[in-house]
């Protein structure tokens, strides 16, 4: 029996791949197993290549597999382009319909089941992907009736006579499969799993649940690749609480919509891509010169321009830290995994409030859209601070009371007290120019000065608990291995590995990026003898941001890959060894 197993199903995008993948992995996610799932599509509603690929494990999986176990095939495309990663007893289930031919440069099985002819026999092709569960069923020694509870749930609103007919789609698959199997049912039978209930979610649900959690109560945003799903999730769960979602006409809209909402006092935020981004700068500097808090989601993706909107990259960072004109104060996190980007986007908002500056989240494509099991949820947690917010009438009535309120009073750690508006004795002036304590426009040099000075004083001193994710037993290391966002994963797998070739390995995951933890990072880049940076860009600018922050750029050797893919954990590992 295997402890964990890769499976990949594969077609022309709009033919059900992406169902037939969560499928498949609700039902093992509920017997216990710990799943990792990527999907590859094309930038196109319907038609090109699309593929799933699910990681099944006894234990917790953060990252792709190198190689893959089950190919299951809707065309031959989807044999032409994976059959590479198929091991010598991988197991190649294609559709008959489309007369599938096996690459002769593989050792893998090929076994070919009517899906299509069975599912329209069942009443409609559609149940094809149905069939094709089933017949993995087959392989895996697996029950089909594991599958009962998530049809019920998918397709119960239609009727027991659909849930009954996708069950005989099943049923039939792996009646069929087992047939063609003989002997070698479960061939690939995974051990069985503990059978604790975990939840299964891709990082924009927790993101966006991380929002509701904290407070939210108005997203403003555009749809774009791939941050949609936040604003899909939010739409439904928003007006639960009273709060609701708006469409705007562009990027620049929704985060000046968000700036206003956060000035009234309702926790707002917005989230886009690398585009969306782009327009936004203008109104991130607004929320920095106005000391308003701003929460905004970059979920990275190929650039520049349109670039690939589907495809995996980490090219933000450079303009997330730097791309606002003027110097402004600015938090930037980076979560690694679902459970951080829930529980750092409850944090982002309390930052955004407690130092009114913003606060950007930046995530990618694959931890965006990535599935994994995940833990169940601590929300004792979860906290909500709202830093020098005056919280009622009675406290400004403590304060002097006079015509103006100084909003941008100059203070010691560089944050000012803060009303909403209306408040009795709270009015001032916000305006996007340089202003004095109450907010009049002011071009004074002295009150420039003392101004900018006290916004830059914000930061410097942060309070963000686990700046940078280690691992790191040895004091002497051979290697450091160094990255951001969703790498966390396959940089572990290749450290495991790395160290059983009998090299000392320490492992860093940045989750501040800005203000740059470079007192966390100092020690353990002094210990190595080299530091490899791992990103998904073309020019190294974690390397470079560490290089400037922290030095040692003796030490530093980039390892980036911008192809669209992801990494896989035989690939750094590859690439390490090379360097000693």
């Amino acid at each position: 029996m295997k402890e964990q197993l890769s499976w990949k199903v594969g077609g022309q995008q709009g033919e059900g791949i992406e169902s037939t993948g969560e499928i498949f992995s609700m039902a093992l996610n509920r017997l216990g197993y710990y799943l990792y799932g990527y999907r590859h599509f094309s930038s196109r509603i319907k038609g090109g290549h699309t593929n799933n690929k699910i990681r099944v494990s006894t234990t917790q999986v953060r990252a792709i597999a190198d190689d893959l176990d089950i190919l299951i095939a809707f065309d031959q495309e989807t044999i032409d382009v994976n059959y590479k990663e198929l091991h010598r007893d991988g197991v190649i289930i294609a559709d008959e319909k489309f007369k599938p031919e096996k690459p002769e440069d593989t050792d893998a099985s090929l076994y070919i089941i009517p899906f299509t002819q069975l599912a329209t026999e069942l009443g409609t092709s559609l149940m094809k992907n149905m069939v094709a569960v089933g017949a993995t069923c087959a392989v895996l020694n697996l029950d089909p009736d594991v599958f009962k509870e998530v049809v019920e749930e998918i397709f119960g609103r239609k009727g027991e006579t659909v849930v009954e007919k996708n069950m005989e789609a099943i049923r039939q698959g792996f009646q069929k499969m087992k047939g063609e199997l003989g002997s070698k049912v479960g061939s690939l039978q995974l051990k069985e799993a503990d059978g604790n209930k975990r939840m299964f979610m891709i990082g924009n649900d927790a993101i966006a649940l991380g929002a509701l959690a904290g407070g939210v109560r108005l997203m403003a945003a555009y749809p774009i690749t791939p941050a949609s799903e936040i604003m899909e999730y939010l739409i439904k769960k928003l007006p639960m609480v009273g709060g609701t979602v708006i469409q705007t006409e562009d990027e620049i809209a929704a985060a000046t919509m968000a700036i206003g909402a956060n000035y009234g006092g309702i926790r707002s935020f917005t989230a886009s891509a690398g585009p969306g981004l782009s327009l936004m700068m203008e109104a991130i500097g607004l929320s920095g010169m106005t000391e308003q808090p701003l929460v905004v989601v970059d979920t990275q993706r190929g650039g520049p321009s349109t670039g690939l909107p589907t495809k995996q990259e980490q090219s933000d960072l450079m303009s997330m830290i730097y791309g606002t004109h003027g110097e402004i104060p600015k938090i930037v996190l980076a979560p690694s995994t679902v459970q951080e980007a829930f529980y750092d986007t409850v944090e982002a908002f309390n930052l955004a409030e407690e130092y009114q500056c913003p606060v950007i989240i930046l995530s990618d494509l694959q931890l965006s859209l990535g599935k994994q099991t995940v833990e169940p949820l601590d929300y004792s947690k979860v906290e909500i601070r709202r830093g020098k917010l005056v919280g009622n009438e009675s406290d400004l009535n403590e304060l002097e009371a006079k015509k103006y309120f100084k909003r941008f009073e100059v203070t010691e750690d560089g944050v000012s007290p803060r009303v909403i508006p209306g408040m009795k004795n709270g009015i001032h002036h916000v305006t996007g120019v340089e202003h004095d304590e109450t907010g009049k426009p002011s071009e004074s040099p002295a009150n420039r000065q003392a101004q900018m000075d006290k916004r830059m004083r914000k930061v410097e001193n942060l309070r963000f608990n686990n700046p940078i994710h280690t691992h790191a037993p040895h004091e002497d290391a051979d290697l450091l291995l160094v990255g951001f966002n969703s790498t966390r994963g396959v940089i572990e797998e290749a450290m495991v590995r790395l160290e059983a070739d009998g090299l000392k390995v320490n492992h860093a995951h940045v989750r501040l990026l800005h203000p740059f933890p470079s007192e966390d990072l100092e020690p353990l880049m002094q210990s190595a003898k080299k530091v490899v940076v791992i990103e998904h860009n073309a020019t190294g600018q974690l390397a470079d941001i560490i290089k400037m922050n922290v030095g040692y750029g003796n030490k530093i050797t980039k390892m980036t890959k911008y192809d669209g893919t992801p990494y896989l954990p035989n690939e750094i590992h590859t690439r390490c060894k090379e360097l000693i």
